[in-house]
């Protein structure tokens, strides 16, 4: 007789698939021995008036409240050796506006945020004020920030403390709006007296790229094999 047992069906082999190994993190560099001599100065001489410090290079970056200001100045100078002061700025975290509207490329590397985003030790905000400061004994530089009310942005002149700040100072007043509350005299630096307006703002218009914009914005020509772009609306009839 016929066997009438159905055949058994093969059965598939299967692999074992071996566990994906996790990159771990790489750890964070080591701090030198400059920058360890900062962050505890910065400690013991500023306290809590120190929002966030991070070692940034071979320096140190501090955000400090803004009502110690002054005071982060004369504490550079007398306790962290500080003798020098390279220079004071500020710092527009709003997104550059697209040139040509929203529909626009963007050529720049990397691309511009269209988000606020912060650096090194964050930001309350807008606007921050910025110093940086070194010593020329000790060798070591720190940067300090401070947040500015973007609605009022003031904050402490260092001119009595770091005679040097005095046009550094005119300087930001013209170009971000900052106010510096005891400096001798915020006169026009560069800009004529009746000028409107802050340029280096992030809102301010750049009214010669509304005239003629980026060359990086115009149509340019796509690379083979990509599709061709869409064609353009027929004009209307006349």
């Amino acid at each position: 007789m016929p066997d009438e047992t159905a055949p058994e069906a093969p059965v598939e082999e299967t692999t074992a698939q071996a566990p994906v190994e996790e990159t771990p993190a790489e750890a964070p560099p080591a701090l030198s021995a400059k920058q360890e001599a900062v962050l505890a100065g910065l400690t013991e001489h500023l306290g809590d008036a120190v929002i966030e410090s991070v070692p940034m290079f071979t320096d140190v970056v501090a955000r400090v409240k803004p009502d110690a200001w002054l005071h982060v100045a004369e504490a550079s100078k007398a306790h962290l050796d500080c003798d020098y002061l390279s220079f004071i700025s500020g710092i527009d975290w709003l997104p550059a506006p697209k040139e040509g509207g929203e529909g626009s490329s963007d050529t720049s590397a990397p691309v511009q945020p269209s988000e606020m985003t912060f650096g090194a030790a964050g930001s309350a905000g807008r606007f921050q004020v910025f110093a940086h400061v070194q010593s020329t004994h000790r060798h070591w530089g720190v940067t300090f920030k401070a947040d500015l009310d973007e609605s009022d942005p003031r904050i402490a002149s260092w001119v009595s403390v770091y005679p040097g700040a005095d046009w550094h100072e005119r300087e930001c007043r013209e170009m971000f709006g900052f106010g510096f509350d005891g400096h001798p005299s915020l006169r026009p630096l560069f800009l004529p007296a009746a000028f409107e307006g802050h340029p280096l703002r992030k809102d301010f218009p750049l009214l010669a790229r509304v005239v003629k914009p980026w060359p990086g914005l115009v149509d340019v020509e796509g690379m083979p094999g990509e599709p061709e772009a869409a064609a353009s609306e027929p004009e209307a009839a006349t």
